[in-house]
C-alpha cells in the first residue's frame, strides 16, 4: 500500500483562502480589462485605454502583501492592485467612460482617481513623480508614529527621471516606510530598456541610495508576493525603503492605439507562454491547493461581477457642460465665466 505524498506547504504568510483570493483578483482584472477593450472598440471609452495583459500578476501579488491601512500609488497598468485595495469595477468603468457618476465626474479618464479610505492614490502622469509624493506620505506615517507602509509603482523608464532619483534619495535618507516596485516590462512606451539605461538589472540602482534592491520574476505570483511581503514588513519595522524590480512583459501596446510594431512577434509569443495567470493555475493545481472545478467557479464569479458592473453603469449620463469647472476652480462671486454666461443667455 502506497501513501499519497502530502501537498506542498503553502508559502509563509498565506493560507489557502489567500491563494483563491489572489486567483480571483487575477481573473477579475483580466475580465474587466477584456470588457474595457470591447467598450473601447464600441466607442464607449473616452480617451486612451491602457491594459496590463501579461503583467497583471505582479500588480495583484504586490498589493496583496499590504495591510488594509497601508497606501499604494498605482500606474496605468496597476488596475489589479486597485481591485485588491477595494476599487469597484463599476467605478473603473464609469471613469473610463467619463460618466457623470464616476469618481471624477468625467473630468479625468482611466484610473486617475483616489480613494483615500480604501488606500490608493490617483497617479500623476509625469513619470517618477509619485515616488516623491509617496515619500511625503510615508514621512507623515513616520512622524505620527504609525506602523503604516506605502507602496509605489514606477516603470523602467521612470527610473531614468530626476523625480525618481529625488524621491528615492529622500526616502532612503529619511528611512521611510516605503516599497518602490519597478516594473521592468522591457519598454518605456516604445523605447527598449537598453536604450535608456546602462544597467542590466534595475534593482542595482538601489545601491546608489544605500537601500536593498531585489530582482524577482514578476510572472511568478508567489515569488513576487514573498519579496514584497518581506519588504513591507521591513518597512513597517522601521528599516526603511526597499526597491523591488519585477521582471514582466506587457503583451499589448502601450495603449489600445499603439500598434506594437516595435515588439517582435516572437518576443510576444515567448512571453505568452510565460503568462502569469496560467502559471499560477498550474501551480495551484499541481500542488493540490485548488482543483480545476473550484477555479472554474471563481472564473464565473469574476465574469458575473464584470457583467453586473457594466449593466449598472453603461447607461449612466455624461456630465453636463455647466459642471465642468466644479471642484476644479473657484468661480469668482462677482462674475460667471464667459462660457457659462453664453450658455445661459
Amino acid at each position: 500500500m502506497t501513501t499519497a505524498a502530502p501537498n506542498p506547504a503553502i508559502p509563509a504568510g498565506l493560507a489557502r483562502d489567500d491563494l483563491l483570493a489572489i486567483y480571483y483578483y487575477l481573473r477579475l482584472t483580466r475580465a474587466l480589462e477584456g470588457r474595457l477593450v470591447n467598450l473601447y472598440r464600441q466607442g464607449k471609452v473616452i480617451g486612451g485605454l491602457y491594459g496590463s495583459l501579461g503583467q497583471e500578476g505582479e500588480s495583484v501579488a504586490t498589493a496583496y502583501a499590504l495591510d488594509d491601512a497601508d497606501v499604494l500609488s498605482p500606474l496605468i497598468r496597476n488596475l489589479g492592485a486597485m481591485l485588491v485595495k477595494g476599487a469597484k469595477p463599476a467605478d473603473v468603468l464609469r471613469q473610463y467612460m467619463a460618466k457623470a457618476t464616476g469618481p471624477t465626474a468625467g473630468r479625468e479618464m482611466n484610473i486617475h482617481f483616489n480613494d483615500l479610505q480604501l488606500g490608493y492614490l490617483g497617479q500623476i502622469s509625469h513619470l517618477g513623480d509619485m515616488v516623491c509624493v509617496m515619500a511625503g506620505i510615508t514621512l507623515s506615517f513616520r512622524l505620527r508614529g504609525e506602523r503604516r507602509v506605502g507602496l509605489v509603482y514606477a516603470g523602467d523608464g521612470a527610473t531614468s527621471t530626476g523625480a525618481f532619483h529625488e524621491g528615492m534619495n529622500f526616502a532612503a535618507v529619511q528611512r521611510l516606510p516605503l516599497v518602490v516596485v519597478v516594473e521592468h516590462n522591457g519598454y518605456a512606451y516604445s523605447t527598449p530598456t537598453r536604450h535608456q539605461t546602462a544597467v542590466e538589472r534595475l534593482a542595482d540602482k538601489a545601491h546608489a541610495y544605500g537601500v536593498p534592491g531585489h530582482t524577482v520574476d514578476g510572472n511568478d505570483i508567489l515569488a513576487t508576493y514573498a519579496a514584497t511581503h518581506e519588504a513591507v514588513e521591513r518597512a513597517r519595522d522601521g528599516a526603511g525603503v526597499s526597491l523591488i524590480e519585477v521582471v514582466t512583459y506587457r503583451r499589448r501596446g502601450h495603449a489600445q492605439h499603439d500598434d506594437q510594431r516595435y515588439q517582435p512577434p516572437d518576443e510576444i509569443a515567448r512571453w505568452e507562454a510565460n503568462d502569469p495567470v496560467d502559471r499560477f493555475v498550474a501551480r495551484l493545481v499541481e500542488a493540490g491547493w485548488a482543483s480545476p472545478p473550484e477555479l472554474a467557479v471563481i472564473d464565473g464569479r469574476a465574469e458575473a461581477v464584470v457583467d453586473a458592473a457594466v449593466a449598472e453603469c453603461e447607461g449612466d449620463p455624461l456630465p453636463a457642460p455647466e459642471t465642468a469647472l466644479g471642484s476644479v476652480m473657484h468661480r469668482p462671486a462677482f462674475t460667471d465665466p464667459l462660457w457659462f454666461r453664453e450658455l445661459h443667455a
